[in-house]
């Protein structure tokens, strides 16, 4: 659980975890101002603290890392936010223990409920089509936060070359892609409301943009023209 400022929802989210669906629950605490630290601890959940505060994606970088040093099989990434429904868990533990897909992506537009606003929503789809047209792949939301790896997937693709911010997930589905690994989709629900961290109009479409430069430097990369970081470690 990549947590920031997640004192008021976290042991709501924490408490949907089905009984036993998972071995353990980790939490990285991403320099929070708030209580989130305290309310973990009371949770009872293993937790570690930035001492200043790197990203969604450097936050995520420690999740995984911290994980793979216990030496789990799988991995599940559900925000502490509240945006996303641990109740949806035995969907990617049933996906990832099939052994058919290294990479399980839970996908709002599935047919389950999600209250995402318009221009959101536009612009997921948008950039998905254009995702699936340069990687050939048949997505139905590459921007989602739900996420589920095998542990050969992550000791595989170098990650820790990822952007510290929003980026790091596009890149994820990427090197899914370059490094030959299967994904699969799920249905999700998805929420928002004042409490769940996301990205205003201007940070959309800043991403939007940063989604568009990414897919050039793969195609780039590709080509042999400019070798891309996150392709190579």
């Amino acid at each position: 659980m990549p947590a920031y400022n997640a004192e008021r929802t976290l042991a709501a989210v924490y408490r949907k975890i089905p009984s036993g669906i998972v071995d353990k629950v980790i939490l990285t605490d991403d320099g929070s101002s708030d209580q989130t630290v305290t309310v973990a601890k009371k949770l009872g959940i293993e937790t570690i603290v930035h001492d200043k505060n790197l990203g969604y994606g450097g936050n995520q970088k420690t999740c995984y890392m911290e994980a793979l040093k216990l030496g789990v099989d799988y991995i599940i990434m559900l925000h502490p936010d509240g945006q996303y429904d641990g109740t949806d868990l035995p969907l990617f533990v049933d996906a990832l223990l099939k052994g058919q897909s290294d990479l399980v992506l839970g996908s709002r537009f599935l047919g389950k409920q999600h209250k995402t606003p318009f221009y959101k929503a536009i612009s997921i789809q948008f950039l998905t089509k254009l995702f699936n047209l340069v990687l050939r792949t048949d997505l139905t939301e590459v921007n989602t936060g739900y996420r589920g790896f095998s542990r050969k997937f992550l000791e595989t693709v170098p990650f820790s070359a990822n952007g510290n911010g929003y980026i790091f997930d596009p890149q994820i589905i990427i090197q899914a892609v370059y490094f030959g690994f299967r994904m699969q989709e799920v249905p999700v629900t998805k929420d928002y409301f004042k409490e769940a961290s996301s990205p205003n109009f201007s940070q959309s479409v800043r991403h939007g943009i940063e989604n568009i430069q990414l897919l050039i430097q793969y195609l780039l990369h590709r080509s042999g023209i400019k070798k891309a970081d996150f392709l190579i470690g």
